[in-house]
């Protein structure tokens, strides 16, 4: 909005600020930032009122979450609203990726929303139907790879190799809507300690910020030997608006947590991720700096395989950070590793950009 405006007067003066990137993703930070801290405290307070016994906690769970009870959830809404009020104001509105990344953020948002909505009205942690979430994550999903692939191509480039990129042709379609649908998954498979899921969103946020910062400029990406995608540097306004909205989220998430983010955010800023990895055409870099997150999916995935077939579990529970606690780990102990370890696999991503 701001940047139109700013055209329309032909940058003249402090308008002209507005032209610089740099500018747009602080002031994107600071004013998702800034929404997030000062609605936090009522959209808390209502969501109090609305839940009442809050978010249900799984009584085969670590006994320690039984002391949870009565946290609202939804807190994903508090994020998502300052995350696209900070958006629709900074951002350059004319670019495909922007929208791209719009619609599967209220989409998947929409779809936690009913999924979190479900489970606190019949007091039940299941929620949706998994197919039916699936389903329409991936018409979701599919519609923004449409959009994408008709400006970016359909190119699959791999880190560590200086050949020629993949051309999986429309193969990509179905690939690139699976990058976006398991991110949004594996996000939402994380977000069960407080600041869990919330701390590696904003760090791969923020390398994203850079990645697509590069693959914008034409000349960085040519002197890195990765893609260049034309438009694509608008979206470091986007990770600069998550930024700002987690962390502002954080303040109010840090333990004890006076509120839950649900599935309306973990799947959304998941979902949202994804999509602007695919943007950038950095699909399986996403997946060392999101290693995190894959990690806790494929402990799901690897205990139910497991416990299908031999009734045996590989994991004393899932996700993996659940096997951790009943080992005896405080959930802040937890936490803080998992941090670090999302910090770790940002910077082994990063490094990616060069070793090529």
């Amino acid at each position: 909005m701001l940047y139109w405006l700013a055209q329309t007067l032909d940058f003249q003066g402090v308008f002209n600020l507005i032209r610089y990137l740099s500018f747009r993703t602080g002031a994107a930070i600071a004013t998702a930032l800034v929404i997030g801290l000062i609605i936090g405290p009522r959209f808390i307070g209502w969501l109090r009122v609305r839940q009442g016994k809050g978010q249900p906690i799984r009584e085969d769970g670590p006994q320690s979450h039984l002391a949870k009870r009565g946290t609202p959830t939804m807190g994903g809404l508090m994020i998502l609203t300052a995350m696209i009020v900070s958006v629709l104001l900074w951002m350059n509105l004319s670019s495909v990726y922007v929208w791209a990344c719009i619609f599967v953020t209220l989409g998947f948002g929409a779809i936690g929303f009913m999924d979190d909505y479900d489970k606190v009205t019949k007091a039940s942690h299941k929620g949706l139907s998994g197919k039916f979430r699936l389903l329409c994550e991936f018409a979701i999903a599919g519609f923004a790879a449409w959009l994408i692939v008709g400006h970016n191509g359909t190119a699959l480039y791999v880190p560590f190799w200086n050949g020629p990129a993949l051309n999986l042709g429309p193969f990509y379609y179905v690939f690139a809507a699976f990058v976006i649908v398991a991110f949004g998954n594996a996000v939402n498979l994380t977000d069960g300690l407080d600041g869990l899921a919330t701390m590696p969103v904003i760090i791969a946020s923020l390398a994203f910020m850079l990645i697509v910062y590069l693959v914008g400029r034409a000349d960085f990406a040519e002197y890195l030997g990765i893609p260049h995608v034309p438009g694509a540097g608008d979206l470091t306004i986007l990770c600069g608006a998550i930024v700002g909205a987690g962390l502002a989220f954080l303040w109010f998430n840090a333990p004890p947590a006076a509120v839950f983010m649900g599935d309306t955010g973990s799947l959304a800023l998941g979902g949202t991720i994804g999509v602007i990895a695919v943007s950038a055409h950095h699909e399986i870099v996403l997946g060392i700096i999101g290693g995190l997150f894959v990690v806790e999916a494929m402990s799901v995935i690897i205990q139910v395989f497991f416990y299908k077939r031999t009734g045996r579990r590989v994991f004393k529970m899932a996700p993996i950070h659940h096997h951790f606690e009943q080992l005896g780990w405080a959930e802040a102990t937890v936490v803080i590793r998992f941090w670090i370890i999302a910090f770790v696999l940002a910077l082994a991503g990063l490094a990616t950009l060069k070793l090529r």
